[in-house]
């Protein structure tokens, strides 16, 4: 395992340093400029060049990389140009809430999956998978902006039993049963199309497994549907589930985003968008490569369970 991961840490670095090369310059060709935003409309040119020089914007972009790339190598992420305070402050206060909200929704997912395909595999009836290719239809189909606003204008406005949007005022610890009211509708809609694709990739395993040679000759001896799926067809089919749930988080950390702007939820996606907004190039800089960083740390956790489970990746990766 070790070698392994060895082998696979060179390419995750690669993909980090590109990432970082792709964000500082990509947002360079962004229209606006940080120190004319600072300095006012009315400021003079020699105040706005002041406010360039004392951030560091009348150098050359190669040199302003540089500067960047190392202060992040060694934790020092820099002061906000507009937002104000330490961007390190700023992402703790907004990853917390971001974790919590995608940890929420990502058990919500996975429940919801099991159970789905677990129960069209062990029950296929007609009704039943329909129902479920009705809803991974549905789910995928609808978009977070629309399925939000739909579930705030049914559970918070038409029949008012849940929070419209907002986190718990005391904190997520002080009164759970709060915090739970809080967090059901924004991570419904986040969980909702990760459930449907966890859902039919799982499903869709779960059928081939029960095809094997293994299972017929079990189903021929008398053992029940139910045994097979839980006890061998569901482990055997976990290596390529935990690929595709990889993928799915990334996804579900691209759709915060949205789900956190429609729900004032105010984590990494609104500060993301606070910070394009206002130019504020060092916050919207951080907050891309750690949304990056944690991509790629997903996936690497996921092929070395997935070489964990599957020794045939493990051996191929050691040749």
């Amino acid at each position: 395992m070790v070698r392994y991961l060895a082998r696979r840490l060179p390419s995750a670095v690669a993909v980090l340093l590109l990432a970082s090369l792709l964000i500082f310059f990509v947002l360079r060709l962004v229209p606006g400029d940080p120190a004319t935003s600072l300095a006012g409309p009315d400021a003079s040119p020699e105040a706005v060049a002041a406010i360039r020089h004392s951030l560091g914007l009348d150098r050359s972009i190669p040199a302003q990389y540089v500067a960047w790339i190392g202060s992040v190598a060694t934790f020092d992420l820099g002061r906000s140009y507009v937002i104000g305070g330490q961007i390190s402050d700023l992402v703790v206060a907004g990853l917390v809430n971001t974790v919590v909200l995608a940890a929420t929704a990502l058990v919500l997912a996975l429940v919801v999956a099991l159970l789905l395909s677990v129960a069209v595999v062990v029950w296929p009836k007609r009704w039943l998978t329909s129902l479920v290719a009705g809803f991974n239809t549905v789910a995928v189909a609808l978009p977070p902006f629309v399925s939000g606003v739909l579930l705030v204008l049914v559970f918070a406005v038409l029949v008012p039993v849940l929070p419209a949007g907002g986190i718990p005022p005391g904190g997520f610890l002080s009164r759970p049963d709060i915090s739970a009211q809080y967090l059901l509708l924004p991570a419904v809609c986040l969980a909702l199309p990760v459930a449907a694709a966890l859902t039919r990739f799982l499903s869709e395993s779960l059928r081939t497994e029960m095809r094997q040679p293994y299972v017929l000759t079990a189903r021929a001896l008398g053992v029940s549907r139910w045994n097979l799926v839980s006890r061998s067809a569901l482990r055997n089919a976990l290596p390529t589930m935990l690929t595709v749930l990889g993928l799915q988080t990334g996804q579900l950390l691209g759709g915060a985003v949205l789900v956190e702007a429609i729900f004032a939820w105010p984590g990494i996606g609104q500060l993301i968008e606070q910070g394009i907004s206002r130019r504020d190039y060092p916050v919207v800089q951080v907050l891309l490569l750690i949304s990056v960083s944690v991509f790629v740390l997903v996936q690497l956790v996921t092929d070395v369970v997935h070489a964990y489970l599957d020794p045939r990746i493990r051996i191929g990766g050691t040749s």
